[in-house]
């Protein structure tokens, strides 16, 4: 079963969510994100975990970096791990 990685690679939230380092692996429920930085990534995750990929520059890969629509406080990464 593929499964989304998420990463937080950055973190200033200010409801202390998260912390830089925190990893989530996603398989169909979110994770204790916040409902704005989730609403952003979410279609992301929706496609990887449907056998999608994504738009990289030229390239079609499996993975995305994403900012909280909050000023970027906290930044993520989220990759396909099987």
């Amino acid at each position: 079963m593929k499964q989304v990685l998420i990463t937080v690679l950055e973190s200033r939230c200010r409801d202390r969510l998260c912390a830089a380092g925190d990893t989530f692996l996603v398989e169909n429920v979110c994770p204790p994100l916040c409902h704005e930085l989730w609403s952003t990534i979410y279609p992301q995750v929706y496609a990887l975990l449907n056998g999608g990929s994504l738009d990289h520059g030229d390239e079609r890969v499996l993975f995305f970096e994403a900012s909280c629509p909050d000023g970027g406080r906290v930044k993520v990464r989220g990759e396909v791990v099987e």
